[in-house]
């Protein structure tokens, strides 16, 4: 004699088996996810331990500021810092021995107008011409002084005034074909004025002062709160 279940077991073939299935399956899924969190667990506090102690990679920390400044710096070459503009006249005679002016001579008034530059030279900085403090809030800066550049004479702003020749020149002039070499001789004295007039008015330390300024306020917008900056001589620099 059967019972109930065992008949109802019967009408309904496989419901045992597809019950145990379940069980099977919620059986990996909690085991699974038990896995995946004792994972993460594990790596989380592998992460903490990490950034304590620097464990199991380790850290180093290497200061580039200075050379990173020093290659920029080189990078700009000359720096030309101050310009300034200047006229000067030139007023050169040329006397004959035992002969008059008005027979042998020569006067030249000369209105030479160009203009001066004064740079700092990066280009010869030394790798101990930028230093950084450990923690990178003080800099300091060794530089050259500042130099002067060629003069340039406009051409087309300078021009002779005046200029007093005696006859032997007069007719000198009229039968050569050369260049008036008194020209050649007037630019060249002018550049020679118009640099002695630029080292007058302080042209080069004006020149170091736009430098520091410019450095101070670059070094700043990276992040130093100390800036020393320092101008010496070529051979005092090394």
């Amino acid at each position: 004699m059967t019972s109930d279940t065992d008949a109802e077991t019967r009408r309904i073939p496989g419901r045992g088996a597809t019950r145990i299935a379940g069980e099977i399956r919620r059986g990996l899924v909690s085991t699974v996810v038990g896995v995946v969190v004792v994972l993460l667990v594990a790596l989380l506090a592998l992460f903490g331990l990490a950034r304590l102690t620097h464990w199991p990679f380790g850290s180093e920390e290497r200061d580039r500021s200075g050379p990173a400044v020093l290659t920029a710096m080189r990078d700009l070459s000359e720096y030309h810092a101050a310009t300034g503009q200047y006229q000067v006249v030139i007023d050169i005679q040329q006397d004959a021995k035992f002969l008059p002016d008005i027979i042998k001579g020569k006067r030249t008034i000369f209105l030479a107008i160009g203009s001066v530059d004064a740079y700092v030279d990066f280009r010869k900085l030394g790798d101990d011409a930028v230093s950084v403090s450990s923690d990178r809030t003080y800099v300091s800066i060794t530089l050259p002084r500042a130099q002067l550049s060629k003069p340039n004479v406009d051409p087309d702003q300078s021009r002779v005034l005046n200029q007093d020749l005696g006859v032997i020149d007069r007719l000198g002039n009229l039968f050569s074909d050369q260049p008036n070499p008194q020209n050649q001789q007037m630019y060249q004295l002018a550049e020679q004025r118009l640099a002695d007039a630029a080292k007058q008015v302080g042209l080069q330390k004006r020149a170091e002062d736009n430098t520091k300024a410019t450095l101070d306020k670059l070094m700043r917008s990276l992040g130093f709160t100390t800036v020393n900056i320092t101008f010496v001589n070529p051979a005092a620099g090394g």
